[in-house]
This record gives structure tokens, sequence and C-alpha cells, in this order.
């Protein structure tokens, strides 16, 4: 066999199928329903994204940013379709990366799980980040004090020495995932109960102070002002592929997997329309500060109640999704590495299970290890902004996988089918393609030397230790 024949090398679906829930030393437990899955997605999507964008879209769209919304919501459903696919063909914890190693060989799978790491492990560091300033705009609000400069940023930022709020974020997170995969599930439905709650709740106190006069002119920036905040606001959707990564902890992962992921996708879209237009309703859109949008619904609900208690109620919000957004990110990081480790291309600690709950307990703590380091320490800057860049390619795989599959394997079962296929998957790729060439070069830039370590980390070592290719040795 050539190299080139090993590179690209497909893994058999049935195999990937028959390995799922494997690990050395037991097996994942299968806990998790159609409900818990569904959170899960909208856990890892409605965070501070909603929060914070809305802050800085509304400058470029107005009223019309409602539209910017649903625009980048239908930019994403085109990706969500063939994830649903994916993940009731091939219904695993490798999310992207095994729909990748099933359909375009082994290198395009360690590229795409290299992109994974990227969006999951930097990315759920950079919100952690993020944390320590919403819990000191809460602890303001409520006590009048908040917590020193120095233990809430990272170090040579604003007088930051270790970022001890975002470890501690971190942390905690870690403990729930210890203690199982359903006990986290269950964690994870109350945090986004609490914020589902906590955003309805700003959508009646915004609409309570709603003038229809702030929506004249709709769209004063034009179509290329909607366009452009609807590029901003499509990272607010990054994140519905998480029950993806549960593929081999659900009861019943055909069914249930394609379901979570296009439902968690509806729930988002609703709560971001009916924010945006609460939030524009009670706010004229030239109010809007870009420069100052960590606070933008929280001054929003104080602004229509005349008071501060309101906005008290959504910054508590803002330190929920934060903790919902971190605790499902880990998850499915570590579930991740559990399908590579299995596939050799990565230590074998990664895949082992601890027995008692189940869960792989050495590839969280080192996970949660790193992710703290970052947190704490880094100043993410570029890298944390790249997590975009990793997280659409990881897209334009998947659409590409299932035109590759469905030619390739028209025979296998599948539980949900991409509709008007091949459409739907060459709109999602080309979509995607589209975003990624409208980012900064200095994110290709870090993207690009994120690539180089990939590159040599598979060489060095998951080429030389794939099972795939140890059966051709």
């Amino acid at each position: 066999m050539t190299l080139a024949q090993r590179l690209f090398r497909t893994k058999p679906t049935a195999q990937i199928v028959a390995e799922g829930g494997r690990g050395e030393g037991g097996e994942l437990r299968r806990t998790m329903s159609l409900w818990q899955l569904t959170l899960f997605s909208v856990g890892a999507t409605l965070g501070t994204g909603i929060f914070v964008i809305l802050g800085q879209a509304v400058p470029k769209a107005g009223p019309a940013v409602v539209l910017s919304f649903v625009l980048a919501a239908v930019t994403a459903l085109f990706s969500a379709l063939s994830y649903a696919e994916l993940a009731g063909t091939i219904p695993v914890s490798g999310s992207s990366y095994s729909y990748a190693y099933a359909t375009l060989g082994e290198l395009i799978a360690w590229v795409c799980g290299w992109c994974l790491m990227l969006e999951y492990a930097v990315s759920v560091a950079a919100v952690a980040v993020g944390w320590g300033q919403y819990l000191n705009s809460f602890l303001h609000s409520l006590f009048g004090w908040t917590l020193p400069t120095a233990i809430i940023a990272s170090p040579g930022q604003d007088g930051g020495v270790i970022n001890l709020a975002a470890i501690l974020i971190v942390v905690l997170a870690t403990w729930v995932l210890l203690y199982g995969a359903s006990e986290s599930a269950t964690a994870n439905a109350v945090f986004v109960l609490v914020k589902v709650v906590v955003l309805l709740f700003f959508c009646v106190v915004a609409f309570s102070a709603f003038q229809a006069g702030n929506f004249t002119p709709f769209a004063p920036l034009g179509v290329a002002g909607i366009t452009a905040a609807a590029s901003q606001v499509f990272f607010s959707y990054i994140g519905f592929d998480a029950a993806s990564t549960a593929g081999e902890e659900a009861r019943n992962p055909k069914r249930d997997l394609p379901l979570a992921i296009i439902l968690s996708l509806v729930i988002v879209t609703v709560l971001y329309v009916l924010v945006a237009a609460a939030a524009v309703g009670a706010m004229h859109w030239t109010r809007f500060d870009p420069e100052s949008t960590e606070a933008s619904l929280a001054q929003i609900a104080d602004l229509a109640t005349g008071s501060t208690w309101a906005g008290l109620i959504v910054s508590f919000g803002a330190v929920i999704a934060i903790a919902s957004v971190v605790l499902t990110v880990i998850y499915g990081q570590t579930r991740i590495l559990f399908a590579m480790s299995r596939d050799g291309l990565i230590p074998r600690v990664f895949q082992k299970v601890n027995p008692r709950h189940q869960v792989p307990v050495a590839n969280t703590l080192i996970v949660a290890a790193f992710i703290s380091v970052l947190a704490g320490f880094v100043p993410l800057g570029q890298l944390a902004e790249a997590t975009s860049i990793g997280t659409l390619f990881a897209f334009l795989i998947v659409n590409i996988g299932v035109l590759v599959l469905r030619y390739r394997s028209p025979e296998l079962p599948r539980s949900f089918r991409t509709p008007f296929f091949p459409l739907t998957p060459v709109l999602g790729a080309i979509f995607c393609a589209l975003v990624m060439a409208g980012l900064a070069g200095v994110t290709w830039l870090a993207f690009g030397l994120w690539m180089l370590v990939g590159m040599a980390g598979y060489f060095l070592y998951g080429f030389r230790k794939s099972r795939l290719n140890a059966e051709v040795v």
C-alpha cells in the first residue's frame, strides 16, 4: 500500500459503529435522552453570543439585525442538516472527526480532529476568561463590590496576574463531568433552563418598553449592513453540533442525534430573533455602542424598567450561560479525544474509562488542566478568533462527507436524510467557504500555524501509531 493510500484510507462505517462506547477498562454508559441531547447542543450554543454579539451587530444592520440572525441561521442550517444525516448514520462520539474518517480518510480525519481541538479547547478557554467580567458585573450590581483585577484577568492584561475566576469555572465544570454523563446532562439542563428563562424575562421586560418607531427605517444600512451583521452573528450559532459528540452515550442515537441537532438550532434561532426584536424595540439602534457590548442587554433591561433589578437578573443569566458553555464544550472535547485515542492517533490514556462512573476520567482531567492553563495564564488574542475558522473547516468537511458517503455507500441505513440532496450539502460547503474567505488575514495566519503543529503531531505520532495503518504494516 502506497503512502497516499495509507494517508487517505477510510475506516469502515460498520467498524466505527461497532467500536462505539468501548474504551480501555470499560464502556461509556448510554443514558442520554433526546431532551438531554437537545439541551446539550443548546447549552453549547446559547452563551456569550447573544449577550455580547448583539451589541456589536446592531450598529451594522440597524433594526434589520433580526433578518441578520435569520440569514445566519439559514447558513448554519445547511451544515446542521448534513450533521444530522451523518449523526444518524455514524452515531459515535467523534463527531465530524469520525465522519471524516469514514468518508475522506485518516489524514483529513486528523485535520478535522485538530480543528475541533482548536474549536473546543481554545474557545472554551476564551469563554472562561470572560466569565470573571460577567461575575464582577453581577457582584457589583448585587453587593456593590467587585473582585480584584489581578485575579480576573490574564497576565499582561489590565493589571492581571492570574485569572483565578476562569480557572474556577473550569474546575467546577470538570467536577460535574467526573460524576458521569447523566449527571452532567442534568446539571446542563438546569443551566440551560435558567438562561432560557432569563432571556425570556428580558424579552418580556424589553417588549414592555417597545416603541414601533425604533424600527424605522428598518434597514438604514441596506443589504450590505444585513449581510455584514449576519457574518458576525453566524458565530453565535456555533455549538449546535455538540449533540454529535454524545453519540456513544445516547439511548437511541440513530433517532435522537439528528432530532437534537435540528431542534437545538430551531430553539436557539427563535430565542435570538425574539431577543433581537425586543432589544431594538426598547432602545433605538443608534444608541448601541459597539465598543461597550458586555452589558448591552442588562443596560436595556434597566432602561426599560427604570431600575437596576432587571439588569441584575440579566447579568445573572450571563454568568449561568457561560457556565453551561464551559460544561458542554469540555464534555465534547473529551469525547472527540476519546474517539481519536481509540483509533491510535493520540495516546491511549485518553480512552481509559473509569469503571465506576463510566467516564474517561484521565482524559477529562488532562483537558481541564490544559484549558485552565490557557484561561488562567495566556492572553488568547488572535488564537481565540481562529476558533471560528477551525469550526467552519470542520463544517465544510461534514458537508463534503455527506456527498461522498451518499455516492460511495448508498445502501447504508440512514435514520435521517438531508433534504434536497445534493443541493443542501453543496450549499453548506459553499457558505462555509465564503464565510472563511471573509475572515481576517491574521486569523488565517493563526490557523496556518495551528495546522503546521497538527501536521507535525500526526506524522511524528498519529501516523505511526494508527490502528488502521497498523493492519497493513
